[in-house]
């Protein structure tokens, strides 16, 4: 029993335990997660408009982003986009005789994890606007709504009931991405939960409170897209 009670000791926030750094890496793994969201919500919708956009370029180039993204593993793009995005930032810097920078390890985060992020949403809220009955966009314009007030006042109110499942699935996609960023040194929970082990040599013990904290995260994400699904489908038909 007091081994147990020692074991236990380690997971408090303070020193000697180490549940206060788990508690920092969960906020820096749930502030990546929501910035990589954001970014990838709006690259998504950018990326759906410009495919249904009917500009044959435009929809080329965004097709291979989509299928190149959802093709290559999340691991391999975390890596090549940062390193790969690092080094050319800093050619680019030298050829205007500018020192190197060191690229902010959450904003690379943030932005590579936006990137994949990116290329789903495109399809989830392509698929999305597409379920809209053409008629409520065709009333739109014949009201005179400009482009982006139909967006905002039509489009957007309309795709977001049929969205949200996949937008929920995405979110818990980038949380558990988020874990890949540890390749590049940033410390977030996954991170964080290896330092612990690594250090009290307790891998079983703090590998499942880590899993228990992810599943927290499912949990309260979970019961949020209860919500909003519930908001926007307000007024809506119910199924049986």
């Amino acid at each position: 029993m007091s081994g147990l009670m020692e074991k236990l000791a380690l997971l408090a926030l303070t020193p000697p335990g180490w549940g206060g750094v788990l508690l920092e890496g969960a906020l820096a793994t749930l502030a990546i997660s929501a910035g990589a969201y954001a970014a990838g919500f709006g690259i998504g919708l950018a990326g759906a408009l410009g495919k249904l956009s009917g500009q044959r370029p435009l929809v080329a180039a965004l097709d291979v982003y989509t299928t190149a993204v959802r093709a290559i593993p999340e691991l391999i793009l975390i890596v090549g986009l940062y390193y790969a995005g690092t080094d050319s930032l800093n050619r680019l810097l030298a050829m205007f005789g500018l020192e190197p920078v060191e690229v902010n390890g959450f904003l690379a985060a943030v932005l590579v994890l936006g990137i994949v992020q990116g290329a789903y949403m495109t399809e989830v809220l392509r698929g999305a606007i597409l379920a809209i009955p053409v008629g409520q966009i065709e009333a739109a314009k014949a009201m005179g709504m400009p482009p982006l007030l139909r967006l905002r006042r039509v489009v957007f109110p309309a795709l977001m009931p049929n969205a949200l499942p996949g937008l929920a699935n995405l979110w818990l996609n980038v949380t558990k991405d988020s874990a890949l960023i540890a390749v590049v040194g940033y410390q977030e929970l996954a991170l964080a939960t290896r330092i612990a082990a690594g250090n009290t040599k307790q891998y079983f013990l703090f590998f499942l409170a880590a899993s228990f904290i992810y599943l927290a995260i499912t949990l309260m994400s979970n019961q949020v897209f209860r919500l909003m699904d519930r908001r926007y489908r307000r007024g809506l038909p119910q199924s049986a």
